[in-house]
């Protein structure tokens, strides 16, 4: 899909629209205020086959909105650079980027993820071998199992949403 916005300054896939945040709040009489508006910061992993972009993550869950805390910890994380797949006892949403023909990093998080085909075709892989195709649109509730995700394209990036919150086992 031809990018309808130009990607974002940090973005690795050329092909895919850039992103903007818009986080919001509440003004001193309470009404609903856009607290601001950032363009997305995509970090490259794996020799520019993947692309993370965080969106929003928490430390704590349930999450505290007083005084802006939310905000003052998401940058604080943002700042350290040291944000895993997960946020024990938080949240995470983010983005993920994938390049063409890009093979699946198996991986396994002790966390609930929900994950959403934005761009592209994108194939679940799991540890025993089973293969699910996700067309746009289409929902993933990993339930901490070992899996990857493959961009089925050879040519074009894919894009998903991913929404990761810590799990007991």
């Amino acid at each position: 899909m031809a990018a309808t916005r130009p990607p974002n300054e940090t973005q690795v896939s050329t092909n895919l629209p850039g992103l903007t945040h818009h986080i919001t709040g509440h003004s001193p009489s309470g009404s609903a205020i856009i607290e601001s508006t950032r363009p997305a910061h995509w970090k490259k992993i794996l020799d520019n086959t993947f692309g993370f972009n965080v969106v929003y993550t928490t430390s704590e869950f349930p999450v505290s909105l007083n005084n802006n805390a939310d905000i003052k910890t998401y940058d604080e994380v943002l700042a350290k650079g040291q944000l895993g797949l997960v946020n024990p006892n938080g949240t995470v949403a983010r983005m993920v980027d994938f390049a063409p023909g890009s093979e699946p990093l198996m991986h396994r998080t002790q966390s609930l993820d929900y994950g959403v085909v934005i761009e592209g075709e994108v194939e679940m892989v799991l540890d025993d071998g089973v293969v699910t195709r996700m067309r746009r649109g289409d929902v993933a509730v990993q339930r901490s199992t070992n899996h990857g995700w493959r961009n089925t394209s050879e040519t074009e990036w894919a894009r998903m949403f991913l929404c990761c919150r810590s799990a007991r086992r």
